[in-house]
């Protein structure tokens, strides 16, 4: 069901692709099997992540696996329906048992708190506290590849404001302010480029308490460095770009 549902909405994030002009550098570093997680940054419109999904998909035929915030389900039949799309609930336990299965497990460490910046605080991640995708690596064994697509925060214009954070802090559900294509809602046409790292294989897991906390520092700082990184360098025009390993 999954599957078939995922094959069916093909065609429109394809036609996204086209009008995004959409690209994926180093969609090789992607293994085509095994458990693998893919950590984006999150942007407003959260759709970038989609297209990322459709170009692994066409080049390995890898079905997504994705974490979702579990404010979807405060909204009737959403979160359902990101469940026929091939998410689940993010949670530690969720994570593990489908990288056991060897999914390739894409996730946004960031969440909704990145997705609702405003435009002023655009082009980098707030990942400083979110250690979580680091210990499920640790914990998992699986390597973690970093996928930034910086101009994913140009879609939008979002727009600083009280309520945006008042919201979010008392009821860690979504409102912003923001608009695209001139006054409209429909999408700006900036051209996204999709920067995917090499493999980060995490350390084997250190079973004392004060070894398994510094280990899941360190992986985190090497992976949070790593993407701030990729996202500055993404920021310059892609005919501007080295090519990228």
């Amino acid at each position: 069901m999954q599957e078939e549902l995922q094959l069916k909405l093909l065609p429109i994030t394809l036609g996204l692709r086209l009008y995004h002009r959409h690209e994926v550098h180093g969609l090789e570093n992607i293994p085509a099997s095994g458990p693998v997680i893919i950590a984006c940054n999150h942007s407003l419109a959260t759709y970038d992540i989609s297209l990322l999904m459709s170009a692994v998909y066409q080049k390995l035929h890898r079905f997504p696996r994705a974490l979702i915030d579990r404010a979807f389900y405060r909204i009737p039949g959403l979160g359902e329906l990101m469940e026929k799309l091939g998410c689940i609930v993010g949670s530690q336990e969720n994570a593990q048992s489908l990288l056991s299965n060897g999914e390739i497990l894409y996730l946004a460490p960031g969440g909704m708190q990145e997705s609702l910046r405003p435009s002023t605080d655009r082009y980098r991640v707030l990942w400083t506290k979110r250690k979580g995708f680091a210990k499920l690596a640790i914990d998992s064994g699986a390597p973690v590849i970093l996928a930034a697509c910086p101009k994913a925060d140009d879609i939008f214009t979002v727009y600083e404001n009280g309520v945006t954070d008042w919201i979010y802090r008392n009821f860690k559900m979504p409102f912003f302010l923001a608009r695209g294509l001139g006054p409209t809602v429909m999408p700006k046409p900036v051209k996204l480029d999709h920067y995917l790292s090499r493999a980060f294989y995490p350390p084997k897991k250190n079973h004392d308490p004060v070894a398994y906390k510094r280990q899941v520092y360190n992986f985190h700082r090497k992976l949070v460095q790593e993407m701030n990184r990729m996202i500055d360098e993404g920021v310059i025009p892609s005919d501007q770009l080295p090519p990228y390993e």
